[in-house]
């Protein structure tokens, strides 16, 4: 059973979320590290089944609740997907991407980029989770300023939310270094 993050804002059904590029409890691979890291800012390829049937459209986040801010750390927010888009491929997240659909909106991450930005724990700050979340919402758009942060999105995504689906996988500082 996948544990929902965000249950305490209510729960609601879950569905499932695989990846080719990582696997849920599992560290990280080296590509979806930042730069910064030794990594490469590589999206992972994302593929989301049995989500509730209302479902008008997705979003999708990427959050490290572990990060030493005392607010977490947004990676990456994209949201207006259409229901018709049940998959991610690798590398959707880079900026500009051709990989996503037109109607998608990826929104600025904690480093102000609209793209995916890869794992980076701190030395010293232990193992951290990142959580990737596919939000099954009963709208086919939210319309958010595109300065938003991801947070705004989190807030306005809840009032809307059917379901989720949550692929949670761990990354620590030097992770992305060959062994």
């Amino acid at each position: 059973m996948t544990i929902d993050p965000l249950a305490r804002f209510g729960e609601v059904p879950q569905f499932t979320l695989t990846s080719t590029d990582m696997t849920d409890a599992a560290p990280l691979f080296a590509p979806q590290y930042g730069a910064a890291s030794g990594g490469e800012d590589h999206s992972p390829e994302l593929t989301w089944t049995g989500f509730p049937p209302e479902t008008k459209s997705f979003a999708v986040t990427m959050y490290d609740p572990d990060a030493p801010t005392g607010s977490g750390f947004w990676h990456w927010a994209i949201y207006n997907l259409p229901v018709s888009v049940t998959s991610l491929a690798a590398g959707a997240g880079a900026a500009a991407s051709p990989l996503l659909p037109p109607e998608a909106r990826t929104l600025p991450n904690e480093t102000r980029q609209r793209s995916f930005v890869g794992a980076g724990p701190p030395p010293g700050t232990g193992t951290h989770r990142y959580q990737f979340i596919v939000h099954a919402l009963d709208v086919e758009s939210l319309e958010l300023d595109p300065e938003s942060t991801p947070a705004v999105l989190g807030f306005n995504a809840h009032f809307h939310v059917l379901g989720r689906a949550v692929l949670e996988a761990t990354g620590v500082a030097g992770g992305a270094d060959p062994q």
